[in-house]
């Protein structure tokens, strides 16, 4: 009779658990979904974005630690036209929706791509620059195309649009790649160390990231860029969908810079002469 009420005690225990665990759940998507920020935001003089701090040159650290890139000129230019800070905090890249909706960040900025998946549970600023999917390979790899994959290993950074992409599409390229499964990294840095020890054949990044990465490799003539048939992909700043004033605030400041020439200024300084869309 004792066993049989302490089994009852522990099973009634671990119901007001799950309980207390589901209602938590419950609390941290509605305020996400509901609960607007800004005024919050505005008194406290600080928002705070989530980045990954390796994806040149959108956001990353400099030799000395100092965080620079595309993405924290851009996001501090816009903030900084309504007197708020920007507090950048480096966070696990494939936990980016879990980390904005409990409020440990308050914005994804960091070459976030918007797509459908993401836009079910985050809501997104307009574009403010265009990107598109590229396979870089080492030209003594022979990769001219997706086809030259087959039976090959293919890296790929988790959570990235990179990923999704490969995974929606399984035609245009994991079919093809050895156990049509991508090796998996925490950063893209850690990718191209694989890739140029030859563990790894081919590696499907965004083409911003590719394209200053081997611009400031001493050995850039050594690599070759694939695009495939990937759709093109907008950056976009992401945010909980309660936080309507906040995304008309940063469309409205994308807009400004825009207009008064400070975006063209961001682009030239990252990009160069190279040709962008916003």
């Amino acid at each position: 009779m004792k066993k049989r009420l302490l089994s009852l005690l522990l099973l009634g225990l671990v119901l007001v658990g799950l309980t207390t665990t589901l209602s938590g759940c419950e609390n941290v998507t509605t305020r996400a979904d509901t609960q607007d920020t800004w005024a919050k935001i505005k008194r406290r003089g600080t928002v705070v974005v989530g980045l990954d701090d390796s994806f040149v040159p959108m956001g990353f650290r400099e030799k000395s630690g100092k965080l620079v890139g595309y993405d924290i000129d851009l996001a501090r230019a816009v903030f900084k036209l309504y007197g708020v800070k920007v507090s950048f905090q480096t966070i696990d890249w494939s936990m980016n929706a879990t980390e904005l909706r409990n409020g440990t960040i308050d914005l994804i900025w960091n070459g976030y791509t918007k797509n459908p998946q993401r836009e079910k549970v985050v809501a997104f600023s307009n574009t403010y620059l265009k990107n598109k999917q590229v396979l870089v390979s080492l030209k003594k790899n022979h990769i001219n195309s997706f086809n030259d994959m087959t039976g090959k290993t293919l890296g790929v950074q988790s959570g990235s649009s990179g990923y999704e992409s490969l995974e929606n599409n399984p035609k245009l390229l994991k079919d093809k790649i050895a156990k049509k499964t991508p090796v998996q990294y925490d950063t893209f840095t850690n990718a191209f160390l694989d890739l140029n020890a030859g563990r790894i054949k081919g590696l499907l990044i965004d083409s911003v990231y590719a394209n200053y990465y081997i611009k400031h490799e001493a050995n850039s003539a050594a690599y070759t860029e694939t695009q495939g048939t990937f759709d093109s992909e907008d950056f976009a700043v992401g945010l909980r969908k309660g936080d309507t004033t906040m995304k008309a605030k940063i469309n409205a400041g994308l807009k400004t810079l825009k207009a008064n020439g400070t975006l063209a200024k961001i682009n030239k300084k990252w990009f160069g002469n190279q040709q962008v869309e916003n």
